[in-house]
């Protein structure tokens, strides 16, 4: 049984100027775990973990001759900077592998030294999963939490040529509860809410009506040849503040359609708490 979306991982190549970005310019506390994650795997690891919500994990690869190192670089030789992996717990991640592949997931076999098993992301509708044990980070930061406050991850949006289809493997691979299938007009995207029992939650989303913006840039970003994950959605209770803080500190933001900052290859989406909690 999945217990909680605990955090979602971006790749990235300068882990000293992403660390320092996010406690700075986001507020948010960070655990530098490199000391240990470097010698065990080969790769910078940085978890920002703010108040609420799923945690950020930020990655970088410094030893590309181990199984993650090399992962992480293929995946920014492909790519470039950006979401990278959405992470699952469950309490013993072998058996519940074995149960994720009688249900139809393609479950890859376990890499050396890893804590936990991976999902192809031709089963997941362009995203990695990785399911770790319960409770698989709890280290906390002496960070002074800094302006703007902004919270942990609410939602992860992952764009999709149609929403209900690709929710079968979330609501049937991985058992989480669902909302059903929904058209939001504002947006103009057909949505599908996947609740893990604890952390964020993954909001699936297909293009309804591109003429509204928020579609039009799924539909965009599906055109580019890729379903996958889009966006994070953080919370804060002043956006505007937060939008005028990080535009202050050289963060790019738009707010053509809500507030959007765009670092490291990933678009954080930022919304008041309580938005961002009527859509979870």
């Amino acid at each position: 049984m999945i217990t909680g979306m605990p955090r979602i991982a971006i790749a990235v190549t300068d882990f000293a100027s992403t660390v320092d970005t996010f406690r700075r310019c986001f507020g948010m506390p960070v655990v530098d775990a490199s000391a240990s994650t470097v010698a065990s795997l080969g790769v910078h690891v940085g978890m920002c973990v703010p108040e609420g919500g799923s945690n950020i994990e930020l990655m970088s690869p410094v030893e590309a001759s181990s199984p993650l190192g090399r992962s992480l670089q293929g995946f920014l030789d492909r790519r470039g900077e950006g979401l990278f992996a959405l992470m699952l717990e469950a309490a013993d991640p072998d058996a519940e592998a074995v149960e994720l592949a009688a249900r139809g997931l393609d479950v890859l076999p376990l890499m050396p030294g890893a804590a936990g098993r991976d999902i192809h992301p031709r089963s997941t509708h362009g995203v990695l999963v990785r399911v770790y044990p319960t409770n698989s980070f709890t280290e906390r930061s002496d960070d002074p939490i800094g302006q703007p406050e902004i919270a942990g991850i609410a939602r992860v949006i992952i764009a999709v040529h149609d929403a209900e289809e690709a929710a079968r493997p979330y609501t049937e691979g991985f058992a989480l509860d669902s909302t059903p299938p929904e058209v939001d007009t504002d947006r103009g995207v057909v949505s599908v809410v996947c609740r893990p029992p604890t952390g964020g939650v993954i909001e699936l989303v297909s293009p309804h009506d591109a003429s509204r913006p928020f579609a039009g840039r799924i539909q965009q970003f599906l055109d580019e040849g890729q379903e996958g994950m889009f966006a994070l959605v953080l919370q804060t209770e002043n956006p505007e503040a937060a939008a005028g803080a990080l535009a202050a500190a050289g963060v790019s933001v738009d707010r053509a359609d809500g507030v959007e900052a765009s670092v490291f290859g990933t678009r954080l989406m930022i919304e008041t708490t309580s938005m961002a909690a009527n859509r979870s």
